[in-house]
This record gives C-alpha cells, sequence and structure tokens, in this order.
C-alpha cells in the first residue's frame, strides 16, 4: 500500500493547504473519492500505468474543483447539465432530433437531463459509483458534489473518438420512440436527409454535423493535458535538480523557462557569465542523462513522444528499421524485454549482465535514436 498512502498524504497535504476550512473528515472524504475503490490495486500496476492513474485523479478532481466544489445541490446538478451540453456535436445532434420530433420545443437542456436519468436508472457503473461515495461521506451535499463531478467525468470519457455521453443520446433515442414524424399524408413521399452517413453498420456511421468543432474541443483537451504534464516535468525536474546540484540550479531552470538568455540570467543574479554557462551544462547533463533517462523516463518521454513502446523513440517506420538493423543481438534483446516492459533486473539476468549495464545500454540506445531522428 505505499502508492495509496503515499498519494493519500499527497492528497491531504494539497486539500488542506488550498482549502483549510474544510474540516478533515472532509478532505479524507474527497481523498478517498479521487482514489476510487480499486486502489488496492494501484502496487501492481506499471510505472507507465500508474502515472495515468494520477493523471485521471488530477483531472477529477479538477473537475470537481472547477464545477462543483462551492455549488449548492440544485446549482450543481444545472451546472452539470450546461457542462454537458456545450460540445457542439451533440447540441446540433439533439437540436436535429427535436426538429423531427413531436414537440418541437424541447430545449438541449431538457434531452441532456433526460439522457442523464435513463444513465442513472441503467449504466452499472454510475450505480457502483453511487455506492461507492455513499461509503465516502455521510454528508449529503458532498455526496451530490461528488457524484455530479462522477457523472461528468463519466460522461466525457472517449468512445470512438467521441465522448461517452454522445453515444448515450444515441441509445435513448433507441430505446425511446425513433420516428420523429407522427402524421404522414396519404399519397404523399416524405424524404428524411439524416445528418449521418452509415456506410455498414449504425457503429461505423460518420456525423455530418460541426466535426470542425468536436476537432477544435479535442485539440483544447490535448493542450490542457499538455499543460498539465508539463507542470507536473517541471515540479519533478525542480525538485531532482535541487537534489542533485542545489537550490541555484532551480532558480537558474525557472528563468530558463522564462524565455531568459544566459546573459539576462547573470544580470538578474548578479553572476559572471561564465558562471551561468557552467551552470547550465551542468542542468542539462542531469536533465538529460539522470532525470529524463533514469530518474522518470516514462512521464519525459511520454511527453516529448518520444517512448519506446508507444513512440518507437519518436522515429519513423523507416527510421525505426534502419535503426534497428544497426543494432547488436545484445541491445535488440534489451529493447524486446523493456518493450514487453520487463524489469531491468529481469533483462539482466536473461543476458547474464549487470542491471547498471542495462541501464547505460538503455541510455545509450535512445540517444542514438534521437541522433538518428534529427
Amino acid at each position: 500500500m505505499v502508492r495509496v498512502n503515499k498519494l493519500t498524504e499527497e492528497w491531504l497535504g494539497r486539500l488542506a493547504l488550498g482549502h483549510p476550512e474544510d474540516s478533515h473528515s472532509t478532505q479524507r472524504s474527497i481523498v478517498r473519492w479521487l482514489l476510487g475503490p480499486a486502489s488496492e490495486g494501484f502496487e501492481q500496476l506499471s510505472p507507465e500505468k500508474f502515472n495515468l492513474v494520477c493523471q485521471s485523479i488530477e483531472y477529477r478532481y479538477r473537475l470537481f474543483q472547477t464545477g462543483y466544489r462551492h455549488l449548492r445541490p440544485g446549482q450543481s446538478y444545472q451546472e452539470l447539465i450546461q457542462r454537458l451540453s456545450r460540445p457542439l456535436l451533440l447540441r446540433h445532434k439533439i437540436r436535429a432530433w427535436v426538429n423531427l420530433s413531436r414537440d418541437r420545443q424541447r430545449s438541449v437542456g431538457e434531452i441532456i437531463q433526460e439522457v442523464i436519468q435513463d444513465m442513472m436508472r441503467s449504466d452499472r457503473y454510475l450505480a457502483e459509483q453511487l455506492r461507492w461515495i455513499a461509503t465516502c461521506t455521510p454528508q449529503t451535499q458532498l455526496r451530490s458534489q461528488l457524484m455530479l463531478a462522477s457523472i461528468e467525468e463519466y460522461c466525457w470519457r472517449p468512445v470512438r473518438n467521441q465522448p461517452l455521453i454522445y453515444y448515450r443520446f444515441v441509445n435513448y433515442l433507441r430505446s425511446g420512440q425513433r420516428s420523429g414524424i407522427t402524421q404522414v399524408p396519404a399519397g404523399e413521399l416524405i424524404q428524411i436527409i439524416s445528418e449521418e452517413l452509415a456506410p455498414g453498420s449504425v457503429e461505423e456511421s460518420l456525423s455530418l454535423l460541426d466535426a470542425e468543432a468536436w476537432n477544435r474541443y479535442q485539440a483544447e483537451q490535448n493542450t490542457l493535458e499538455q499543460q498539465l504534464q508539463r507542470t507536473q516535468i517541471k515540479h519533478a525536474l525542480s525538485t531532482y535538480l535541487g537534489r542533485q546540484i542545489g537550490p541555484e540550479a532551480v532558480t537558474w531552470l525557472n528563468l530558463y523557462l522564462q524565455g531568459l538568455t544566459p546573459e539576462n540570467i547573470a544580470l538578474h543574479l548578479n553572476w559572471p557569465v561564465k558562471r551561468v554557462y557552467r551552470l547550465r551544462e551542468q542542468v542539462v547533463y542531469h536533465a538529460l542523462k539522470g532525470f529524463a533517462l533514469k530518474e522518470q523516463p516514462a512521464m519525459v518521454l511520454d511527453w516529448l513522444k518520444t517512448s519506446l513502446i508507444d513512440h518507437s523513440f519518436g522515429l519513423t517506420p523507416g527510421q525505426w528499421q534502419a535503426f534497428w538493423q544497426h543494432l547488436s543481438s545484445q541491445e535488440q534483446a534489451i529493447l524486446q524485454g523493456l518493450q514487453a516492459e520487463l524489469s531491468l533486473p529481469a533483462i539482466a539476468s536473461n543476458l547474464a549482465i549487470r542491471p547498471k549495464q542495462v541501464q547505460q545500454h538503455w541510455v545509450d540506445l535512445y540517444l542514438r535514436a534521437q541522433e538518428q531522428r534529427s
């Protein structure tokens, strides 16, 4: 339970610092909800998957904090409906259905409410979340806030590049009256032009409604994710540099990230320029060969899109093929072991070498791949 205890203490510290007005029991309830009912399995996760879990916890807290934390139950529910009604793709689809339905006065918000109520009645995941939240806190208002945040997080989960709420709306239509026209004049032919193209099955249908708006929404989400990763990496790198070099390295990093040149940094710190350049060389060495490739390789390389498993060191298929052909059999075995997510000691045991040698080979292979990429 090392990871769970560490996350619990970290989040309790954040809540105590950010919301000192909350009682300790309230803070513990929020942290328990953030970690979820499956926190016992955190210890068995690989570092990459555990990092994803930490990011999802951060995302869930951001939804709770920005959307529901300080609102009363009635206001929180209206906030949920408004937030789920924002994607233009879903709004246009609902309006197209309303225009073909019997009651053309219904709003997008009313339809979203019906979809959410249908999900609450039939969705097993939300039922499990409701039971879990009941064990987290006895406070009625906090239960409501946590449940609404859980619903929003669940509705935004991507399914085939579209949010789950989109498919729940489609299922809601299928379970009700599918036809939007009730009185068909005899002897006349009515043609309804759909906003979807269905080349094969319903699951393969393509919406023609405002795909550009949905792409913008996805781009915004990706930007937020990149910013979150950048903040996490900056914090972790600052801690590492402070431990390896000293506080002056952290000061240099903060000024460098503000876009200052070495000369401006020297003026700001009242240092000789040569001292700034020497410190820069130290920081670059420790940041690349220590932090990025040994201390936090999964976090940094995933952010840079140069991880081995998901991005093949950032190489194109042709570059990867050429890179692979120039490797020795031992180097190929090391990469195959890393792709299979074996630990360094396990790879070292298979190759009859020391784990430190495996790590040195890994650093060398990554740097060679980046040279070929350049």
